[in-house]
């Protein structure tokens, strides 16, 4: 089979795999070399990478289509006060600022079954894309079997862990974090979810939390997220825990 192989370009035996990955394989070469489109293609993705962990994300905006869908919401911070120290401090994108647990205070604290957090991470591209349409299925689906919600908390400079601050203020069970993932050269836009059972702040940790990553255009969508995170809650529930314990045992026959 013949390939659409530029002059100079040396032929790429990897060439058929192309068509199964959106993995930088089979580039070509010329002498020792990439091709310059090849290159080109490179330093866009990088640029693209960059700008989504650089570029802040307008939460005002996104709060304002989650209310136009007819959720409450919360606008909280990190003690990250910018992104210069939200990336050199990770500790501090993990708590809440003074000023955001006054305003958790002043919300009220009636116990709740589930939180929902909306932290920008390390692709605000991420959050500004897939947080709300994800929102629109996964939120009906949970006052379907009547758990209780308080507002959407939305968190600037957050971190995953900043999630368990806000389940201990509302004594949830169930703490469900959506967050921008660190950027890669073919995916900018990844969404990921952190599922974490009786989470409270300076307790949990990496080990107590179900992840769901990799959520984008090329990657996992949302009706199969939303049908991986509903099989973690069920399984949570009756095994009083999440994290190393609990396996997602969802198939991709049950997914598609």
């Amino acid at each position: 089979m013949s390939h659409d192989i530029s002059p100079g370009i040396a032929p790429d035996p990897w060439q058929e795999l192309k068509q199964f990955t959106p993995a930088r394989i089979a580039l070509g070469r010329t002498g020792i070399s990439l091709p310059t489109r090849a290159f080109l293609d490179f330093q866009l993705a990088h640029a693209l990478a960059r700008d989504a962990v650089n570029s802040p994300l307008d939460f005002a905006k996104l709060e304002q289509r989650l209310i136009l869908q007819g959720h409450q919401t919360l606008i909280l911070q990190s003690r990250a006060e910018n992104q210069s120290v939200y990336l050199q401090r990770p500790d501090l994108g993990r708590l809440l600022s003074a000023s955001s647990l006054t305003c958790l205070q002043h919300s009220g604290a009636v116990p709740t079954d589930t939180v929902i957090v909306v932290a920008d991470g390390l692709s605000s591209k991420a959050i500004e894309q897939h947080a709300e349409p994800f929102l629109s299925l996964l939120i009906p689906e949970l006052k379907k079997i009547a758990y209780s919600l308080p507002p959407v908390c939305l968190v600037k400079h957050g971190r995953v862990a900043v999630g368990d601050g806000v389940a201990e203020h509302y004594s949830a069970r169930l703490c469900i974090v959506l967050i921008g993932e660190r950027p890669g050269l073919s995916s900018p836009d990844s969404m990921g979810i952190y599922f974490t059972y009786h989470a409270r702040s300076g307790i949990s940790t990496d080990a107590d939390r179900n992840c769901i990553s990799n959520i984008h255009k090329n990657g996992l969508s949302y009706l199969q997220a939303l049908k991986i995170l509903l099989f973690l809650i069920k399984a949570s529930e009756k095994l009083q825990l999440s994290g190393v314990n609990l396996k997602d045992e969802t198939t991709v026959q049950a997914l598609s």
